[in-house]
């Protein structure tokens, strides 16, 4: 397994060229950009400009993992009750997948839905209503994925209130039957709703990407009373145990830090750190 960091870790308004850089220097073997609303990378990018961020990243001898987005499917979800809302959500990941392709990425993080959403302006939809519209919008963008010969990988977030078990996210994504759909696990989403091993095994070879937060039982943290954000190595998560479970079922790709947001004086801290803490993780 190797290591990566995702652009969120990094102060917003340093460009992905110096993030890379900064990436490189502290050790980390991969980088995942982000789109978003207003951002470097974003719905108005050119194949061009990806183009030039991929011949970037192979300059600065870093590879590009996948394509993510910080926030965007908290703003504009795939269930939404306003169709125009969830037809915003569908031409996001298009362009997410368009981009992705440019830059030789084979992999977009993808957020299936909310039934709800604390801290967000996201209606409450009915479950059984936010599942149907989710999977109906996800199995129309498969021959876009097939086009472009990227992945759509459904992360594991839990705070909206959607494919809250395992065995629901394995089945939801089986049922698509193809080789385009697959899960992007994020261990510490699932940190203070179990113990993020079970999952692992139980998804097994549909893991195509791993995200790594770290959450302690404390209360607090994003409107939910039972998880509070921390550094890493300072929370509830039994890393032993995840990365056990994940050779187990034979990942070999990357762990993509998502660390808590930089220290706006000495930005370079939380990098150098993060990529100290995933060491030890990896047991490196």
């Amino acid at each position: 397994m190797k290591k990566a960091i995702n652009l969120r870790a990094f102060p917003e308004k340093m460009g992905i060229q110096k993030c890379l850089h900064l990436a490189k220097a502290a050790g980390f073997e991969g980088f995942e950009p982000n789109m978003d609303e207003g951002g470097e990378i974003s719905e108005n990018s050119t194949k061009k400009q990806m183009e030039g961020i991929r011949d970037t990243a192979s300059k600065v001898g870093i590879e590009l993992t996948s394509l993510c987005t910080k926030e965007f499917f908290f703003k504009a979800s795939l269930t939404d009750d306003n169709p125009k809302v969830r037809d915003k959500a569908e031409n996001w990941i298009r362009k997410m997948l368009e981009l992705a392709s440019y830059a030789k990425l084979d992999t977009v993080l993808i957020v299936p839905g909310s039934v709800g959403m604390p801290g967000y302006s996201l209606s409450p939809v009915p479950y059984e209503v936010a599942y149907q519209r989710s999977f109906e919008s996800l199995k129309g963008l498969i021959p876009i994925a097939e086009k472009y010969r990227v992945n759509m990988s459904l992360e594991t977030i839990m705070w909206n209130k959607f494919l809250l078990s395992p065995l629901e996210m394995r089945d939801f994504v089986d049922k698509f039957q193809s080789e385009y759909v697959s899960i992007y696990f994020d261990v510490g989403n699932v940190q203070p709703f179990g113990y993020p091993e079970h999952w692992i095994r139980i998804f097994g070879k549909r893991i195509r990407r791993v995200h790594l937060k770290e959450f302690s039982s404390t209360a607090g943290g994003f409107g939910n009373p039972i998880a509070t954000y921390v550094g890493f190595l300072e929370g509830d998560t039994n890393w032993p145990n995840v990365i056990r479970a994940l050779s187990e079922v034979n990942y070999d790709g990357y762990l993509t830090a998502e660390p808590l947001e930089p220290l706006m004086s000495y930005p370079d801290h939380l990098i150098y750190q993060t990529s100290a803490a995933m060491d030890k993780i990896l047991q490196r």
